[in-house]
């Protein structure tokens, strides 16, 4: 799908443009295209160090920046490859702990790009190749993948030998290209599993277990399940692991909501089931509470958005954007909220995204819906949108924008309780509020 990216440096604006005019205006799922484009490119995927690929419909970013987090705080160093990016392009390729530079990224699409005739490669297929050269030429102790779309067909999955993988959460999301049912989009995320590699994954409904089971033993990979070869729970304030090798007695991960404890779960099974890097259990710990992933229930303390609101409001940021992100961000929401305090909603949601099932999933709460456009892409009309929050039960009304719909909030404050205000439907959304905020990741 047209990604949109823009950059503030010219020449890496250069490579987008033609990478705009070369991709397809659609995606196309499969491996062809990526394959012959990284032949030409002399195969960087051989040349990786160890990999671990991490799949799922929400929360496979978050077990990446666990990860992540993990093999720095034992001191060593990873690439990580991550999608899609929130500000700037360069967000998406991660060499040796630092964001790409603008000089380096612009030289590796330009390579990317020169060689791509007649193969009409898609805007994921070009950063994957780039992100892979990077990766081959520049030493690391290790490699973070995230999957874009999927898994089976995800241009990811040309990498033949990582050293484990994983499964995060699975919901109905991208239907056009995985499937209409969770069991179909479960098969198509296990289709990352390789032969004779462990795949460690959380614990799922019968119907998708099995699924996934199928795959993974018709591959001949070594399923890691939770409450099997490993566990791991919240309770007394602590995250409690335990597989084969022991138990571990962790700190609750720093980023907020409580389904992020099974995500740091996954990091840390993953981790503790490769044979690649060895990662102390302090660097586990640590990485509980060193682990950033920004738009995923972010608390935005300070900021040119934020100063537009009274004293002691809340502004938050996610860019969940499917039922099972509303759940989350539900739970989340009904253990802060007090039965007095405004709890308003600033959403903007893509076309392809069923927005029903969006305000259904966020369960009973009171909460106003302040329906906004997303630029630049297919989304919802605000005044429909606030339709159907109406018609969920919920408040609602239009907005021009995020600015707006937050000036409009703070002057109905009055001297009331402070507002409580989340953010959230789209990442390409999530994108804009942090650049306007002024708080770009880094």
């Amino acid at each position: 799908m047209a990604d949109f990216a823009t950059s503030d440096s010219p020449a890496v604006q250069v490579q987008l443009d033609r990478l705009t005019l070369l991709s397809p205006g659609a995606d196309i799922l499969g491996l062809e295209r990526i394959t012959r484009l990284l032949d030409r490119l002399g195969n960087p995927e051989h040349d990786l160090p160890p990999v671990f690929h991490v799949a799922g419909t929400n929360g496979k970013g978050s077990t990446c920046a666990y990860l992540r987090a993990a093999v720095e705080a034992s001191g060593q160093v990873a690439h990580v490859f991550t999608s899609p990016h929130l500000v700037r392009f360069n967000e998406r390729i991660r060499i040796a702990g630092r964001l790409i530079s603008d000089e380096m990224l612009a030289a590796l699409l330009a390579e990317v790009l020169d060689v791509a005739d007649g193969i009409g490669p898609s805007f994921f297929e070009v950063t994957t190749a780039a992100a892979l050269l990077a990766f081959a030429r520049t030493p690391a102790d290790v490699c973070i993948v995230e999957v874009g779309l999927g898994g089976r067909l995800d241009a990811t999955n040309v990498i033949a030998r990582p050293v484990i993988c994983g499964i995060a959460q699975l919901g109905v999301d991208h239907q056009a290209f995985l499937g209409d049912t969770i069991e179909d989009i479960a098969a198509e995320k296990a289709g990352i599993a390789k032969p004779g590699v462990p795949i460690a994954t959380l614990h799922y409904p019968a119907g998708v277990a099995n699924r996934i089971g199928s795959v993974i033993q018709d591959v001949g990979a070594l399923w890691l399940v939770k409450g099997g070869a490993w566990d791991a729970a919240a309770y007394q304030n602590r995250l409690h692991y335990r597989d084969a090798a022991g138990k571990l007695d962790l700190p609750l991960p720093g980023l907020a909501g409580g389904h992020q404890a099974m995500n740091a779960g996954l990091a840390v099974a993953m981790l503790r089931h490769q044979q690649a890097i060895s990662v102390p259990a302090s660097a586990l710990r640590a990485a509980m509470g060193w682990a950033e992933w920004p738009a995923r229930l972010q608390h935005l303390h300070e900021g040119e958005l934020t100063a537009l609101l009274p004293p002691g409001a809340e502004l938050w940021l996610d860019g969940g954007h499917n039922p099972a992100a509303a759940r989350a961000i539900g739970e989340f929401f009904r253990t802060r909220l007090t039965a007095d305090r405004p709890f308003h909603i600033i959403l903007g949601l893509l076309e392809n995204k069923d927005a029903s099932g969006f305000l259904q999933a966020l369960g009973e709460m009171r909460a106003h819906i302040h329906a906004v456009p997303v630029p630049g892409h297919a989304h919802h009309a605000p005044d429909r949108l606030a339709g159907l929050a109406m018609a969920s039960g919920f408040a609602g009304t239009a907005a021009a924008d995020p600015r707006a719909a937050l000036s409009a909030i703070a002057a109905d404050s009055g001297n009331g309780p402070p507002p409580m205000i989340l953010i959230a439907g789209s990442l390409y959304l999530a994108g804009r509020v942090l650049a306007e905020n002024g708080t770009i990741p880094d």
